[in-house]
């Protein structure tokens, strides 16, 4: 029995308290209009410590806010090397104005150039080559070889001759027959060798092959190409500039050793002949947009200053936000729609600069 009295005591208990809860729901009112305390919240004025409030200003009208970054005018270009190497040389600082194609960075090449100067060196000695082949020996080579084949041939001349006295001196047993025997060898070698003073004779007057002259011709080319690959690799090793603006930063140092798939780039650029707004616009407010329409930026670096511009571009797909502020009520999950605003003026400000943007709907 006293078990069922608690059961029966707890159930009224917790009826009470349900019905006190909606009780005070009923007497507070919707729960979407603000309360007194509410209001009086709202309206407190807290002045600043520094005594200056940086409280962005709402403009009136009818406006898509929302929060961007100024960036050049195509964007930052992050310059990196395609080869790894250690910096030798960094040719620009930051703030220079450079054109395209302009030098920025130098890496080690001190391998890359004895390779560079050993290919040009083997270049000169093919066309060399064909030069001679080309044009045959000179006259002054002819005539050598033709005298030498005229001495040759005296020598010939002389062995025969001397080679038939010992044949004669040796029938009448004047001459041995060890005697005889050199003589006929003497007589083979000066004929051999006439044979082939009378071949390097005739090849000198005859002039080069057509067979000669496209193997010297292969050999130029196939210097002409290892020249080529030397001059590119070594090409490589100084990083120009891939479009004409600003140094906006630097990244590396001299000695620092720099990988093409590195985390950093060598240093980052950008047209900053103009200067663009990159904003976050919501998607529940992209139908309000259109190309052309005009526009403001407030920085919170200068309170006050509103830089005109317009819109010149409208991004084609949704994606996630690019500004975060520092509120740690900001929702960060919520997609947007990138719009870039073009600004009139950019007197003192830099790429990086975080602005709110107003745009008219």
């Amino acid at each position: 029995m006293s078990s069922n009295r608690m059961k029966v005591l707890a159930g009224v208990i917790v009826l009470l308290l349900m019905t006190l809860v909606v009780v005070r729901s009923v007497i507070a009112g919707p729960q979407t209009s603000p309360g007194k305390k509410d209001i009086e919240k709202a309206a407190r004025v807290v002045t600043p410590a520094g005594g200056v409030d940086e409280r962005t200003e709402v403009p009136k009208g009818n406006y898509v806010a929302g929060n961007g970054i100024i960036e050049p005018a195509d964007r930052e270009t992050k310059v990196a090397s395609p080869v790894a190497g250690r910096i030798a040389k960094i040719l620009v600082k930051e703030g220079d104005i450079v054109d395209v194609g302009a030098e920025l960075v130098k890496l080690d090449d001190g391998v890359e150039t004895a390779a560079l100067a050993a290919a040009e060196g083997d270049l000169a000695s093919a066309r060399a080559d064909l030069l001679r082949t080309l044009h045959g020996q000179r006259k002054e080579d002819i005539d050598a070889i033709v005298a030498d084949t005229a001495s040759v041939k005296a020598k010939a001349a002389l062995s025969q001759e001397s080679l038939e006295r010992t044949q004669k001196l040796a029938q009448t047993g004047a001459a041995t027959p060890d005697e005889l025997d050199r003589a006929q060898r003497q007589a083979e070698i000066d004929k051999a060798s006439l044979q082939s003073s009378e071949a390097r004779r005739h090849a000198a007057l005859a002039g080069s092959r057509s067979e000669d002259i496209i193997m010297a011709q292969a050999r130029v080319q196939a210097a002409e190409a290892r020249r080529d690959q030397a001059k590119a690799t070594l090409d490589r090793l100084t990083i120009r500039a891939p479009i004409k603006g600003e140094i906006l930063q630097m990244k590396m140092r001299v000695g620092e050793y720099t990988m093409p798939n590195g985390s950093d780039p060598l240093l980052i650029m950008g047209d900053t002949s103009k200067l663009r707004v990159r904003m976050d616009v919501d998607e529940r407010d992209i139908a309000k947009l259109k190309i052309g329409a005009p526009a403001f930026a407030t920085l919170p670096a200068f309170l006050g200053r509103h830089v005109p511009g317009k819109v010149v571009e409208i991004g084609k797909r949704m994606g996630r936000k690019n500004v975060r502020t520092d509120d740690p009520t900001e929702r960060i999950d919520t997609k947007i729609l990138e719009v870039v605003i073009e600004l009139d003026d950019k007197t003192g400000l830099v790429p990086g600069l975080r602005v709110v943007a107003y745009v008219e709907a």
